[in-house]
């Protein structure tokens, strides 16, 4: 399954605009709102990647179910082959022992 990354990891942060010949100044409530958006950032993105987490450990738990059921049914069915193999086996062994030694009864040869 492929994912929309873009969803997973938001776009970066919006660059304050820059001018190289003067330096930052920033006053303490633009400081503040700074630390405050990059916080809420910071949550969004958290909360994006903790609902993948969660997704993702139901859909692992949903393919442990699938994969049990599978190993299940394919255990039940070789179970089940081997099974009738022996019988088919048996069955041809023991007709086959019946015939031969009912046309050399007083053989010395005789399967048992």
């Amino acid at each position: 399954m492929i994912r929309d990354l873009s969803k997973m990891y938001p776009q970066t942060r919006h660059p304050a605009p820059h001018q190289p010949a003067q330096p930052f100044k920033f006053t303490i409530s633009e400081s503040c709102d700074r630390i405050k958006e990059e916080f809420q950032f910071l949550q969004a993105q958290y909360h994006s990647l903790k609902l993948e987490c969660e997704k993702l450990a139901s859909e692992k738990t949903e393919m442990q179910r699938h994969y049990v059921m599978y190993y299940e049914m394919s255990y039940g069915l070789n179970i089940e082959m081997h099974k009738q193999v022996s019988y088919y086996f048996f069955n041809y062994h023991f007709k086959w022992k019946n015939e031969y030694n009912s046309g050399h009864s007083h053989s010395k040869y005789c399967i048992i």
